[in-house]
């Protein structure tokens, strides 16, 4: 049997689809992600066992620096992450760590499609699962103020970007990030409310409601919130979402990569998290911006693990191809 060559272009409704590069970045071994040089000298990329343990460790650290040294600490968090806040919350209570001087944004939250922001009793609302696993575990006098979380919501959308710059002094002081199947960054999409002319009118764009790309939703369908069943039409069509100035703004960011199957025999950020490092910085890939500032990409040790195409999977690995 000849052994033939079949070769064909991605589909053109990618948001990013240039064959080359995605050929490029497939190829990189990501044993070597330490040693690479990136656009900002302050961000770094760190392969690690366990990106969520990271996170709860990152976090607490930062909170318990707040309060034994009383300063402010102004936090954007992703979601959902109940086990990390959890965990947090847990950590906290039992070291006495108080989270007074905490303020917390967040990435995004759910809107439906005329834009009207899910409320905190929807139950799979971002901010509700914040509020039940982090602020209703925390013990009653280890608490923020609640005006210390800024939930989303319609009436402060518009300003919620100015509501940052203002409450963390010009900016958050981190910013925690998970890079989407689409290459989104929070609910700032590859297409859409946010794309414009030029990379500096770009980063300048601040909060907003905007469209879910068809890949995240997708994506969200697998998740428990809608009970890892791909009912895509369950995942609300819009979000409430930062702007790239948020980003720009924030003084330190934390990038995590580390979805997989329990089993971790898929690892569906694995591509994705190679055309964010290694291939252009552009509105088509969102997340790809990160690489202009100081923070790190911390990526889990099977998400780094090489990808190979069908052509290239030994038979033996996997008979059935």
């Amino acid at each position: 049997m000849n052994n033939l060559v079949f070769d064909y272009k991605p589909v053109p409704w990618l948001p990013f689809n240039d064959p080359e590069v995605l050929d490029k970045v497939r190829k990189i071994n990501l044993d070597d992600i330490e040693d690479f040089s990136w656009e900002h000298e302050d961000f770094k990329v760190q392969i690690v066992p366990d990106v969520q343990s990271s996170f709860v460790i990152d976090l607490f650290n930062r909170i318990y620096e707040s309060d034994s040294k009383d300063q402010k600490l102004t936090v954007i968090l992703p979601n959902p992450y109940a086990a990390v806040y959890e965990n947090i919350a847990k950590l906290c209570n039992k070291y006495g760590v108080s989270c007074r001087n905490l303020h917390v944004f967040f990435l995004n939250e759910w809107a439906d499609h005329n834009g009207l922001i899910a409320p905190l009793d929807y139950r799979a609302s971002y901010g509700r699962i914040f509020q039940k696993y982090f602020y209703g575990n925390l013990d009653a006098q280890l608490r923020p103020d609640e005006n210390q979380i800024y939930y989303m919501t319609n009436q402060n959308i518009e300003d919620y970007s100015d509501i940052i710059d203002e409450v963390g002094g010009g900016g958050a002081d981190v910013c925690y990030t998970a890079i989407g199947w689409s290459g989104r960054i929070a609910s700032i999409e590859p297409e859409g409310e946010f794309v414009c002319d030029d990379i500096e009118s770009y980063l300048k764009q601040t909060s907003r409601i905007a469209t879910n790309h068809m890949i995240s939703i997708a994506e969200d369908s697998l998740y428990g919130l809608f009970a890892h069943s791909g009912d895509y039409a369950s995942v609300p069509p819009k979000s409430a979402t930062i702007g790239p100035r948020d980003v720009v703004n924030a003084r330190d960011h934390v990038e995590l990569q580390y979805k997989k199957s329990i089993d971790g025999s898929v690892t569906w950020q694995s591509m994705i998290s190679r055309v964010m490092l290694f291939g252009p910085i552009t509105m088509a890939v969102p997340a790809s911006i990160l690489r202009l500032f100081k923070g790190i990409c911390l990526i889990d040790e099977k998400v780094a693990k090489a990808i190979k195409r069908a052509p290239d999977i030994p038979e033996e690995v996997y008979p059935y191809i």
